[in-house]
């Protein structure tokens, strides 16, 4: 489904994106996210609530999980808490598993990575990187998140502008323009 309130939207619906909606590549895709607990202390997953499973439930090939289109993307933003002194420490971070079964296939298949930190710092964020925090802090201020801390309009626009890029399209000058107007709103 699309909701779709003027030309740009439909374009992008149902130009650029339906070949993604309509070829599923795979089906029930899980992600499984374990941190090194000697690296992290703490952790959250900003949004999702929705969506999470037990983890006994990551290898039932029971459970429904998402599909994934021609195209599409996932990502998952974590708030981490490392231990001890933020840049000490080197080595595996985290280790993220995923499952999935072909599009005509019942039995999944398991692919698993570890992470390594490798102390780069927030200078060296990619412009996606950017984009995305702002994304999420914008999302956190609409929910009111008890987690939004000191977030706020300015500094959503902030991130946006720095993590802009060149948008070809237009998506992320129209996403300014929306926290523009919720700006207004309050």
């Amino acid at each position: 489904y699309a909701y779709i309130d003027g030309a740009r939207e439909a374009r992008k619906a149902l130009v650029e994106q339906m070949l993604g909606t309509l070829v599923t590549i795979a089906k029930d895709v899980k992600v499984q996210v374990e941190f090194n607990p000697r690296q992290v202390v703490a952790y959250r997953l900003l949004g999702y609530e929705n969506r999470l499973l037990r983890a006994e439930d990551f290898k039932d090939d029971k459970k429904d999980a998402g599909e994934i289109g021609v195209g599409h993307t996932v990502t998952a933003l974590y708030e981490v808490v490392p231990v001890g002194e933020a840049g000490a420490s080197s080595g595996e971070l985290l280790t993220v598993k995923l499952r999935y079964k072909m599009p005509e296939g019942d039995r999944s298949q398991e692919l698993t990575r570890a992470v390594t930190e490798a102390g780069a710092g927030s200078g060296e964020a990619s412009e996606d990187f950017w984009f995305t925090a702002a994304v999420a802090e914008f999302g956190m201020l609409l929910r009111d998140s008890p987690y939004k801390g000191s977030a706020s309009y300015e500094g959503v626009l902030e991130l946006g502008k720095r993590g802009k890029g060149e948008d070809a399209e237009g998506y992320r000058a129209e996403f300014l323009e929306l926290v523009e107007k919720a700006r207004g709103l309050k």
